[in-house]
């Protein structure tokens, strides 16, 4: 007890001091993928808030767009990235399920509307997908919101046909006359929709709360450089302030993301009311600890191990899921998941 309490004592005074940390001699790295909920890492690498907050903890920060979403992930759980932007889903069926473990450093927003199903055709509903071949990144947080909506119309998985198709190849497989139906994410879906031959039958508002957008980071990393975690959240909320601004300088940023996501600023601002985004991180944090995360990932697990995601069998026997409160979901001795608000809760307290 008394040697958890000074690691718990060590690991505080760390954080709130950072002169403590050793900066290492290779720049870290940070790799997102387009999507309206990421857009502010390229934005703000350009407009030079990384630089600011690296330099302020003395380290050396570069942020990389990866065109390809699930490759991103793949880099990172291979080491070629120290963070990467990603759903909650995916941070346990691949970098987790890898055996890498890993931190949701920051929580930036939920899906409300910003994923979603399409049927081609007109007067089409759920059960209209019964029999349909349906194109999604197999095993992405699409195949997720797929279940999720058979359960709603109590369908099973049988009852569909999987086309996998990388998010890349996604939109010009669909434009081809490929597939009955089609799920992914923005800004995919928000193109795709203006097409005008189709339906949505289902989104993430039907599910609030349950696609996480986050940073994650790999959990070595940010025990040995702390100040890489502030350096990161305290940049990720002064961008999450420019951006949500309702003046002439929060419309320029966005502009400028929407410029950078190839779309208009009025399809930009309409993507992000599709998100539900955390623009304090009071309001991240008090999220994080609101008592829902831990069922909410145990659904998430429970998908998972329908498609054998985490192995064979409960896949959370053989790893866990630890939360801001001490509680662990799953096997408690082998945690590769972890949502930590601590760095949340240091911004929101402006102890960056």
């Amino acid at each position: 007890m008394l040697s958890r309490l000074l690691c718990c004592t060590l690991l505080s005074l760390a954080l709130l001091n950072p002169s403590s940390a050793t900066a290492q001699d290779r720049p870290f790295k940070v790799c997102w993928s387009v999507y309206a909920g990421w857009m502010l890492w390229g934005y703000m690498a350009e407009q030079g808030i990384i630089d600011k907050w690296a330099k302020k903890y003395g380290i050396e920060i570069q942020v990389q767009e990866v065109p390809d979403y699930v490759g991103s992930i793949e880099q990172y759980s291979a080491g070629q990235f120290d963070a990467c932007a990603m759903t909650n889903m995916d941070a346990l069926t691949i970098p987790a399920a890898a055996g890498v473990d890993s931190t949701a450093l920051i929580i930036g927003d939920f899906s409300a509307g910003a994923d979603g199903i399409l049927v081609r055709g007109s007067n089409k509903d759920l059960k209209d997908l019964k029999g349909k071949t349906i194109l999604l990144v197999e095993n992405s947080v699409s195949h997720y919101l797929l279940s999720r909506a058979l359960q709603w119309a109590n369908l099973q998985p049988g009852d569909v046909i999987i086309d996998n198709v990388s998010d890349a190849d996604l939109a010009e497989a669909w434009r081809s006359g490929r597939g009955d139906a089609v799920v992914t994410w923005n800004p995919i879906l928000s193109s795709l929709q203006q097409d005008g031959d189709s339906v949505l039958v289902f989104n993430s508002r039907h599910v609030p709360g349950e696609i996480l957008d986050l940073l994650v980071i790999n959990s070595q990393t940010l025990t040995q450089h702390p100040e890489l975690g502030r350096a990161l959240t305290g940049a990720w909320f002064e961008g999450m302030r420019l951006m949500g601004l309702p003046n002439a300088t929060g419309q320029a940023a966005r502009a400028r993301m929407a410029s950078a996501a190839q779309t208009s600023p009025e399809d930009f601002d309409e993507q992000l009311r599709t998100i539900r985004s955390f623009y304090s991180p009071r309001s991240a944090m008090t999220f994080s600890k609101d008592g829902k995360l831990p069922e909410m990932m145990e659904r998430v697990a429970q998908f998972a191990d329908s498609q054998q995601l985490l192995g064979e069998g409960n896949g959370l026997r053989r790893l866990g899921i630890s939360f801001g409160d001490d509680q662990v979901l799953g096997n408690s001795s082998r945690v590769l998941l972890r949502f930590n608000p601590t760095y949340m809760r240091l911004a929101a307290e402006k102890q960056l």
